[in-house]
């Protein structure tokens, strides 16, 4: 009884959330009397634009966003010029490509993969782990099994350009991670489909030259990705480590549902990253979100961070508002 009521209470609480620059309830987003939005897509980074056109071409026809959000992250992945994501990603500091990934769709179902090497499309094994399995996550070998059990193909990432540039790193082994460069190492996609519902992906292949068996923020729902079907959707990038340390995403969906518009709930998010440091020089990252309006922002430590937006009226690249300039 007292969750029910809570419930209640939340949908009909008065804070205003900024829809198309007007404030309103969170319980109205579906009264016809509001502008909506959609369908819309948005991504992080500029190879947004093309995974965007992607997604689009099922949002436009009425496709739901879950698949949306799969097909357009698979861009990126599936391009080896792409040193930040999927095939071509730069590897760990061993030399080996492992890729992590995680897809949420609006009724709160995920999936997840991470730590998972010689498989090209990370996203489309998350969302199989999380159709086909009991399970939320699933790493390692028991990831790449799981990938060969379903049909995918055991493959060689290590592009002979990223393995050159390895080879070079190896001549120092120096780990310094350089704001909006190494740590420029996700794409994040939400998606709102017509019908209303919005859902999203995280896809990456970590920072370079990282420590084998690193994880970060990417594959972890709550972190590098949150989805609640009520309220809006929010990614993260950067360093994985400080998104991990405050449950980033989530937090920026809550911020939204406590009526913040997503800019100001990504701005939320950030700050609060930031007050746990005294030194910030080499630490970036940033939030994207969209809500159920289909109203949308972003927002970084450094300036640097873009993101990719799709709509009927829009197909954009715009720079994130952000707190320092590096």
């Amino acid at each position: 009884m007292q969750k029910k009521g809570r419930r209640k209470f939340i949908q009909t609480a008065t804070l205003g959330a900024t829809v198309l620059g007007t404030q309103y309830p969170l319980n109205s987003f579906s009264k016809s009397n509001i502008e909506i939005n959609k369908p819309v897509v948005v991504s992080t980074w500029n190879f947004g634009m093309a995974a965007n056109e992607a997604a689009w071409k099922i949002l436009e026809t009425g496709g739901r966003a879950l698949d949306a959000v799969e097909a357009g992250v698979q861009v990126p992945e599936s391009d080896p010029k792409e040193t930040s994501v999927g095939y071509g990603g730069l590897p760990d500091r061993e030399g080996k490509v492992t890729l992590d990934a995680c897809i949420m769709d609006e009724l709160g179902n995920c999936g997840s993969v991470a730590f998972l090497e010689h498989i090209k499309s990370p996203i489309a094994v998350a969302r199989k782990v999380m159709e086909e399995t009991p399970h939320v996550m699933l790493v390692g070998e028991g990831a790449f099994q799981f990938a060969l059990s379903q049909g995918f193909k055991k493959e060689n990432l290590l592009t002979p350009e990223s393995e050159a540039a390895w080879k070079k790193w190896l001549k120092e082994a120096k780990y310094k991670p350089i704001v909006n460069i190494e740590n420029h190492d996700t794409i994040g996609m939400l998606a709102l489909d017509k019908n209303g519902d919005i859902s999203g992906a995280c896809t990456t292949s970590g920072m370079a030259y990282k420590i084998h068996g690193r994880v970060g923020d990417s594959p972890l729902i709550g972190a590098g990705l949150f989805v609640d079907n009520e309220i809006g959707g929010a990614v993260a990038t950067g360093v994985g480590e400080e998104v991990i340390k405050i449950a980033g995403s989530a937090i920026v969906v809550e911020n939204m549902r406590n009526g913040k518009s997503p800019e100001e709930a990504c701005k939320i998010a950030v700050e609060r990253i930031m007050s746990r440091h005294k030194n910030l020089k080499d630490i970036q990252v940033g939030f994207l979100a969209l809500n159920k309006a289909g109203d949308y922002g972003a927002y970084s430590i450094y300036n640097g961070f873009n993101y990719a937006v799709k709509d009927p009226k829009t197909k954009i690249l715009k720079d994130a508002n952000h707190k320092m300039k590096y």
